[in-house]
């Protein structure tokens, strides 16, 4: 499994907002993964925390990061975020099953 850690100055709500909409063809928020352009992204999240806007993904494998990167192109770029996420091997994953 692959993490990814994205916060950045460039990386605010309402660019993250604009890269949901443009990547989901219009949604407001990434609520399934058939929302998404690719498989293999397990875990979404986003906050506000003290040094800004970040967003944390799980991918199942390096081919998904593959082709989340492949689905993204330009558009994070496009709306002035300026770095990439930080990928890095998991060390722990845990996803609580639905209730």
């Amino acid at each position: 499994m692959i993490l990814a850690v994205h916060l950045t100055p460039s990386l605010t709500r309402e660019r993250y907002d604009e890269v949901v909409r443009r990547l989901t063809g219009g949604k407001e928020r990434i609520e399934s993964p058939s929302d998404l352009p690719f498989d293999g992204l397990l875990a979404h999240a986003t906050g506000e925390g003290p040094h800004g806007f970040v967003v944390v993904d799980v991918f199942e494998s390096e081919e998904a990061v593959g082709a989340f990167r492949t689905a993204l192109g330009s558009i994070p770029a496009d709306v002035g975020i300026a770095a990439p996420p930080d990928f890095m091997p998991a060390h722990t994953v845990y996803i609580a099953p639905p209730r």
